[in-house]
């Protein structure tokens, strides 16, 4: 009568034993991929070079100043792209003398301008010639899609990427500030306040994040929503006129006259935050000021 039941208990044993091994091989194979997906929802800046995210508006020096000493104070070889500009503005000036005249002002010398509307000229060998000599690049303003249009998926952005890696600079206003980022707000071809157009792709130089402009001076504080409310994986940066951000690898630093807005899903203040009623995260943001660090990797506030 024994042998029946010790049979018994042996494969209830047998049994248990490999359930246990099977949620355990599966707890580890979730947690691994887990990892892996959260891995690749993390923002990067670039391992090498500085980046320079402009909020738009009228510039002060400082701004240029920081510009300059990142691609090389005295020796910078600039190269200067007004693509996101109007057609109408780039034939007015159509030897961009204004723009060149407007650098040369803050001290720079050797600027060369770079623009096209042409995809096939942004693979040409000679076209690239200059990207390849630069210490700097700085895209002015305009509209983003233009930028995009012209330049994703070409050599250009290859060179971009290479500057970078040999440690160059590069920096954008407005429009500019926005293609350095992998998601493009304010993308659409009909209409700016359209935050999810029909361009919806940046140069990558900063990964999962989604970057805005002009935030406070036009009232745009709550634009970046839009955006999240969809991809709630992507970081929000806005940044105010006359501000930007200097990035190096996963950090960066806030300069200039105004403010940063971050949107982590978290908040921040230097008071704290243990006696405020704050909104569901999907709906917090916080504000940098001069000289405050960020770290992107991590997304929070550095002391």
């Amino acid at each position: 009568m024994n042998k029946p039941t010790t049979t018994y208990r042996s494969i209830r044993i047998s049994l248990i034993s490999l359930l246990f091994t099977f949620f355990l091989t599966f707890s580890i194979s979730s947690v691994t991929f887990s990892q892996s997906q959260g891995e690749q929802y993390i923002t990067h800046g670039p391992k090498n070079g500085t980046l320079i995210i402009i909020g738009g508006g009228l510039l002060d020096a400082t701004i240029y100043d920081e510009f300059k000493k990142q691609a090389g104070s005295d020796s910078a070889k600039i190269v200067v792209i007004p693509t996101a500009m109007d057609d109408n503005y780039l034939q007015h000036d159509s030897s961009f003398s204004q723009i060149k005249k407007n650098f040369a002002s803050y001290g720079f010398s050797d600027i060369t301008i770079m623009h096209t509307r042409d995809t096939s000229e942004s693979n040409r060998e000679s076209f690239l010639a200059p990207l390849e000599a630069a210490s700097g690049v700085y895209f002015l303003g305009g509209r983003q899609w233009r930028l995009a249009d012209a330049y994703l998926n070409t050599k250009v952005q290859e060179e971009l990427f290479k500057l970078l890696e040999r440690g160059g600079v590069i920096a954008g206003s407005s429009a500019g500030a926005t293609i350095q980022g992998s998601y493009l707000a304010r993308g659409d071809t009909k209409n700016n306040q359209i935050m999810m157009g029909d361009h919806e792709k940046g140069l990558g130089f900063l990964t999962n994040v989604a970057i805005d402009q002009h935030v406070m001076v036009r009232n745009r504080q709550f634009d970046l929503f839009d955006i999240l409310q969809r991809y709630p994986y992507l970081l929000g940066i806005g940044l105010d006129e006359n501000t930007a951000i200097v990035v190096k690898g996963d950090e960066f630093k806030v300069i200039g006259k105004s403010y940063v807005l971050i949107y982590d899903q978290s908040f921040w203040s230097r008071e704290g935050s243990e006696l405020k009623h704050l909104p569901e995260k999907d709906k917090l943001f916080y504000i940098l000021r001069k000289g405050d660090k960020y770290n992107l990797s991590e997304r929070k506030v550095m002391k």
